[in-house]
């Protein structure tokens, strides 16, 4: 089968998202299909071998300059092309260009006219190089804002069109109004060009469909996967010294990295010797709140550690190797939960909120425990009642270890993959 998964970059940052699209392409590549990873927007970021293609449609710096001066859209494309170069676009990702749905409401809007707006010219580029170049069985975009293309795609193209939905509400619903209920409209009426979307999780698919007013039987579960190669960590409860509480996502609010700080002030008063090791990306846009966490809890000294964002799977796997029990107490509904199934495959037993997709994975792997969200106290418990009890630690420990290679392998990925787009 011949693919095209139509990608958006993350700004410079590990993107869940991107990194769960290239190791999709990366399996089904493996599984015999002719598979090619566009990204948009920016070139993406991932700690494995990065599979995309070498360009970059819809070139953030253009789209951008595009939605916002009529003199741009003016000019020769030769003279603005050379923006699309993905190493103008990483320099213009360190350059902290926003990506806050507060001020992109207008962007967001521009995006979903497609051929229609003002970025007509990059949408035909894609469409073009889509229906005359690459001329693929399917396409499967990964982001709801990519889709103002598929009303002119769907005129060209025959085949299959798809939408991966992995956490686009939190952008839509930081939209101002009215911006956000004209871009919620906006996809809503483009669900007629779809053959189905796809999300991880039931409870994605019953929140999106109802959020986007879409109908719940043109949604089809596909179970989330990794690459468990290099992911070594042995199961088993570890005698590590100190006890380490880990966390391991983007420093942010919605992550629950605050509850991760409170939490662990009560936890560490009865276990002084124990550390919370943290890692993940941490942005310019979240520093001011990073460093007001970190001021709150600053006398436990070197208990806290932010390791920052390891640049390669061998590191980050170094990293979960450390931790005796992992929790990213997000503030969120989480679609996915890509961290879980990383400290599963290394071993680690989780405790995460009892909401999103978190208690599905549980039930399907018994590799951990639920506690209410935002409830620093019950979750700080659910770490000391672990800390204690080594035999209900090691049963969580071996039961996540080979429920992810069970359930959310990319083998099985690939596989329900071919059978929802040969199916629907």
């Amino acid at each position: 089968m011949k693919i095209a998964i139509v990608t958006a970059g993350g700004a410079g940052m590990f993107c869940g998202s991107c990194m769960h699209d290239n190791t999709w392409a990366k399996g089904l590549h493996a599984a015999g299909h002719d598979v090619t990873l566009l990204p948009t927007y920016t070139p993406i970021r991932v700690d494995e071998e990065d599979l995309s293609a070498k360009r970059v449609f819809l070139g953030g710096i253009n789209i951008y300059m595009e939605s916002k001066s009529r003199l741009w859209h003016r000019l020769p494309r030769p003279l603005t092309r050379w923006l699309d170069h993905p190493r103008i676009l990483n320099l213009a990702s360190k350059m902290s260009i926003s990506n806050d749905a507060k001020e992109l409401g207008e962007l967001t809007l521009a995006s979903l006219q497609g051929t229609d707006g003002p970025q007509d010219r990059e949408v035909e580029e894609l469409i073009n190089y889509l229906c005359e170049e690459l001329k693929p069985e399917v396409v499967c975009f990964s982001n709801i804002l990519q889709t103002g293309v598929v009303k002119s795609l769907r005129k060209r193209f025959t085949g299959k069109i798809y939408c991966v939905l992995q956490g686009d509400d939190i952008f839509l619903k930081d939209l101002p109004e009215p911006y956000q209920s004209q871009a919620v409209s906006m996809i809503s009426d483009m669900g007629e060009h779809f053959d189905g979307y796809i999300t991880h999780s039931d409870y994605y698919r019953d929140f999106m469909s109802q959020f986007l007013s879409l109908p719940v039987e043109n949604f089809y579960r596909l179970p989330l996967g990794i690459d468990l190669s290099g992911h070594d960590g042995k199961p088993g409860a570890k005698e590590n010294s100190p006890l380490t509480i880990g966390y391991f996502a983007r420093i942010c609010p919605e992550k629950g990295f605050h509850h991760s700080l409170e939490a662990f002030r009560i936890f560490h008063a009865e276990h002084s010797d124990s550390r919370l090791l943290i890692g993940g990306y941490l942005g310019s846009k979240d520093q001011a709140f990073y460093e007001q966490q970190l001021e709150s809890v600053r006398d436990l000294g070197n208990a806290i550690q932010y390791i920052g964002s390891p640049t390669s799977q061998t590191e980050k796997v170094d990293v979960y190797k450390q931790f005796d029990l992992f929790s990213v107490p997000t503030t969120y509904h989480e679609p996915k939960g890509l961290p879980v199934l990383e400290a599963w495959a290394n071993g680690i037993p989780v405790i995460q909120p009892n909401h999103g997709a978190f208690p599905e994975m549980i039930q399907r792997t018994n590799g951990g425990v639920l506690v209410s969200p935002e409830n620093s106290e019950e979750l700080a418990n659910a770490w000391l009642k672990l800390a204690k009890d080594h035999g209900q630690r090691e049963e969580y420990s071996h039961a996540g270890h080979r429920g992810v290679r069970e359930h959310f392998s990319v083998e099985t990925m690939v596989s329900e993959t071919v059978r929802i787009f040969n199916e629907s």
